[in-house]
Order: structure tokens, then sequence, then C-alpha cells
């Protein structure tokens, strides 16, 4: 069946935080072209699917995309909308991350039994999360806590809050798009835990050769948010990492210049290798891969060979 030029078809996977993100650029599409209506295309991922495991035994990259890529290889859909954060580095053939929409709030959030910070949970206390990336900067940190996988979008997670956890963490990005902040009690400074790559960014992805929808999708851009995520993830692509391991960045602009902080750790936290860099942000793409040369080198590798031989 010939899909009409006006019409754009959005793969998204079926969270409610997923729906959110993708009626917001449905919203944003139809407010820049009064001619485009929209329909969201819903997938359910192996990412999804598997909830009862932990991410890192899941193992393999695109566990929140394959096959949200498939249906935009196969046409089922025409754009697709995902958070960056799960977004392996490398792409099908033929597609692209067209655009990222302004950033929000990139930090982790916390809600707690206590009504306060990390700092006012008892010695021994369960901290509810599944990215290694926060156990490892944590555990480093708050060597008495517990850690306890918890999986599944935020209502959830929040549920288990005082029932199987003390604490659960979030990114602040989606309880933000979903308006629960007021379910959080600490937003957490990113000294204290540095973001995951790209935590909260969007990206909408396209076909490489469909030139109407591009040059509409073009106009989603936020320079800043661009140069930023494209800083991060060349750290992360040089690392060849994904969302399953600990690792880290985190860039911030002051006009031109961007300075990004990247980090690898052992998930129990007894290493934390932590670097920096500053420089043109039209460099971004060479400082992340640099920076990350950097981390590898002052002892990176060996750990990172160990987590993939483990995945």
């Amino acid at each position: 069946m010939e899909v009409p030029l006006s019409l754009i078809r959005i793969a998204t996977r079926r969270s409610p935080l997923a729906l959110w993100q993708a009626e917001y650029i449905a919203s944003e599409l139809e407010r820049l072209d009064p001619n485009v209506t929209t329909e969201l295309v819903k997938i359910v991922t192996r990412g999804d699917k598997i909830l009862d495991v932990p991410l890192a035994k899941v193992g393999g990259k695109g566990l929140f995309t394959k096959e949200i890529d498939e249906a935009l290889l196969d046409g089922r859909a025409d754009i697709a909308v995902h958070s960056m954060k799960d977004v392996p580095t490398e792409l099908p053939a033929g597609t692209s991350i067209r655009a990222h929409p302004k950033r929000e709030d990139p930090r982790d959030a916390i809600a707690t039994i206590t009504g306060g910070g990390l700092d006012t949970l008892p010695e021994g206390a369960t901290i509810g999360t599944s990215s290694l990336r926060r156990i490892a900067q944590l555990a480093g940190k708050y060597p008495h806590f517990k850690f306890v996988s918890i999986r599944g979008n935020i209502q959830t997670r929040l549920s288990k809050l005082g029932e199987e956890v003390d604490a659960v963490i979030l990114a602040a990005a989606g309880v933000c798009r979903m308006g629960m902040q007021d379910k959080m009690h600490q937003f957490v400074d990113t000294e204290l835990l540095l973001p995951a790559v790209a935590q909260g960014t969007l990206g909408v992805q396209t076909r490489d050769a469909d030139d109407v929808i591009n040059a509409l999708i073009d106009q989603l851009n936020d320079t800043d948010t661009v140069d930023r995520t494209r800083a991060e993830r060349s750290f992360l692509a040089r690392l060849e990492g994904g969302c399953q391991v600990p690792i880290a960045a985190f860039a911030t602009l002051d006009g031109d210049t961007l300075h990004l902080k990247g980090l690898v750790g052992a998930v129990d936290g007894s290493v934390m290798i932590v670097r920096e860099t500053t420089g043109n942000r039209a460099d971004g793409v060479a400082l992340g891969a640099a920076l990350a040369d950097e981390v590898l080198d002052a002892g990176a590798r060996p750990i990172l060979e160990a987590l993939y031989a483990e995945s």
C-alpha cells in the first residue's frame, strides 16, 4: 500500500516514556509542517521482553533498537525515535540519526524511603538499578550499599520502592518528561554520578535516501545538543561500548569551547578511571576519540575486555 507523502510513520517502543517521546516528535513535525500527519508504529524490542535478567547479563548491542531498525528498513516506518543512551554507535547501513532536539536534564535522579538523598540512607541500604555505570560509581563512594537489579518502566521501578528496595535511581530526563519530578528526592550532581553517554538526548533516525523527510527532520536539531552528543558518542564508539557497561561521558559547552569528561570503572568501584579534555566544539568527535584512547591507556582496557568476555 502506498503511503501518502503527508503521512510520517514513527517507530517507537511501547513504554509510556517512549510513547511520550514519539508523540513529542510527532507534534513538532506537525508544527513545522501543518500538511504532515503522523502515526505511531509501536514495537516491542528484545530488551522490553527480557525483564527478569540484568541488562549486563542479556548481552549484545541494540537490545532496544534492533526491531525498530528492522521496521525502518522494511518500510513499516518512515522514522524512528530513540533515547540516545540506548542507541548503538553503529547503525544499519542506509540509516542515520538525523536529528537531536534540545537535551533534557542529563542527570540521574533518586527516590528514597527516607525522602532525602543518598546520604540519608542507612548502612546496608538496597539501591535498585540495573545500570553497571551507576553501580560502579556509587560502589566506590558508598561501599555499604547493596545493589538490586530492577527493570521496567519508570512506574514499575518506582512501585518497588519500600517493597523491594530502599532507593530507586532513574534518568532525570525520563522523570521530567513524564511530569514525575515530585516523586524524586535527589537530582544527583554530575560530579557525583557522571551520566550515561547522551543521557537526556533524543535521536530521530531516518533512511538516508528519504530526502523530503530528512529536510523536515533536520529542522528539529538543536546545535548545542548535537555537538555535545557527537563528542560523547565518539568517546563511547572508540571504547566499543554500549549501555550495559560501566562507561560514562558528559560534555558541556561554554561558547565554542567544549569540555568533555569520560569515565570507565570496575563494577565493584575498586577502580575508577576518569579523564577530561577541552577543545573547540567543532572538534568534538576527535576530542571524544582521543579522550577514549587516554582512558584506555590509563588502564581501562583490561576492565572492558573482562566485561566483554563475560557478555
